[in-house]
């Protein structure tokens, strides 16, 4: 992808959200082209930051007001630019528009709440915080799996999906964390 030229974070965090995203996904029992639409908008979620400016997204301290704003445009920039490619499935553009969506209607571009967000995206959500969370970024250094999932646990019902928590909890602590110098997680086998 050529955001990852740009943004040296986005390559391992792609392909680790593809792959985790995947798992989750065949443990809620997704359809095989559910979970392929769902891959997709893993690998797209972030298309929309090649139009973010490099001094926001690059930039290696908190952002100022107008900056976050113009970060949290993101997602609506992706999903315009993406939703031209008619062979894209909607489940796909629902991921790329919706990742940042919460529970309780506080998230972003349309402050949509509970089973109002895309199932896709609300599954996402798991994935691109947990990911983050322990990924080292140039403004913060990387949390452990533990501290992550206490996050997650702690923020059910108003970040994200309390059902959807429980089964993300059960998977990751199966899982446990991923060695540092692996990009993507190694699938579980089928159940």
């Amino acid at each position: 992808m050529v955001l990852e030229y740009r943004d040296y974070e986005t390559a391992g965090h792609t392909d680790r959200v593809v792959a985790l995203a995947a798992q989750f996904g065949r443990r809620l029992g997704l359809s095989s082209a559910h979970l392929d639409a769902l891959r997709w908008g893993a690998y797209l979620h972030d298309t929309g930051k090649v139009a973010i400016p490099d001094e926001i997204l690059l930039k290696p301290s908190k952002l100022n007001a107008d900056e976050w704003a113009a970060m949290k445009r993101h997602s609506e920039i992706g999903h315009e630019l993406l939703s031209h490619i008619p062979t894209l499935p909607s489940t796909t553009l629902d991921v790329v528009l919706h990742h940042h969506e919460r529970w309780d209607g506080s998230g972003y571009p349309h402050g949509l709440a509970a089973e109002g967000i895309p199932l896709s995206a609300r599954l996402f959500a798991f994935v691109d915080v947990y990911d983050a969370l322990t990924d080292e970024r140039p403004y913060k250094r990387a949390w452990s799996h533990e501290d992550a999932l206490a996050e997650i646990q702690r923020t059910a019902g108003s970040h994200f999906d309390p059902d959807l928590t429980r089964v993300f909890l059960t998977l990751m602590t199966q899982l446990g964390p991923r060695p540092r110098t692996e990009a993507p997680f190694t699938d579980l086998p089928e159940a």
